[in-house]
This record gives C-alpha cells, structure tokens and sequence, in this order.
C-alpha cells in the first residue's frame, strides 16, 4: 500500500462520526419514545391517569431486565422507558467512541480521562456513592 491509499482518520473525520453518532442516537430514541406513546395510546384507550400522588414504587419498569421484558411483549410504556435509556446511553456511546479514537491517535492521557468519566458514569448508574 502506498502513503495515499493509506489514510488515517484525522480529527475532522472523527468529528464528523461523533456527531453522526450523537445525531443518530437522539433520532432513534426519539422514534422508539414515539412508538411507545402510541402504543401505549392505543392499548390503554380512555384510561384516566392520577398525577396528584407520585409513587415510584409503582413502577413496573424499575429495573433495565423488567424494561427488556416489558419490550419483548410490544408494552408502551416499556418502549416509551426503554428510548429514554437509549438517549441516556447516546453520549456514553460517543465517550466510548472518543476513547477509541484516542487509543489510534496513541493520546494516553485523554484515554484515561475518558475511562475516568466512564467510571464516574457506571458509579451514578449503579446508584452512586449514598446508596
């Protein structure tokens, strides 16, 4: 291979990925929030919603297993849960991304800093520090 043919990806480039990335991210969940709102418009037809008393523990979809399950047999607002989680990870996926295109570009530094986010993420995910 000569040096034209071979082309490395250069900041531009990478760039131009994250926000496709980013961009995609946000429509898809988008259209998955969509879809489960009208799934759950048409299968709870007339249905009369209380929101004077908020009680979380309620919920059905508490945890990412039961938001899978509730996916699985087509329920709204599983669907509706399961595209807020999908925005939730479109920046981490670009952050990933980041850190591999900093692994090429062979910058150490902002390799650990990325993973010293991703930790910092995994850590609130999974309830944080007061739990």
């Amino acid at each position: 291979m000569s040096s034209t043919e071979k082309r490395n990806l250069n900041d531009k480039d990478i760039q131009v990925i994250l926000g496709t990335l980013l961009r995609a991210g946000v429509i898809i969940s988008m259209s998955i929030v969509l879809i489960g709102g009208a799934i759950f418009l048409v299968h709870n037809q007339g249905g009369i919603t209380d929101y004077k008393v908020f009680k979380p523990e309620l919920s059905n979809f508490s945890s990412i297993a039961a938001i899978f399950k509730g996916v699985l047999t087509f329920q709204g607002d599983a669907i509706i849960q399961f595209g807020i989680l999908m925005l939730i990870f479109t920046p981490i996926a670009r952050i990933v991304f980041a850190v591999f295109s900093f692994l090429i570009e062979r910058d150490y530094l902002y390799v650990l800093i990325g993973f010293i986010i991703l930790a910092i993420i995994t850590i609130s995910l999974n309830g944080g520090l007061a739990h």
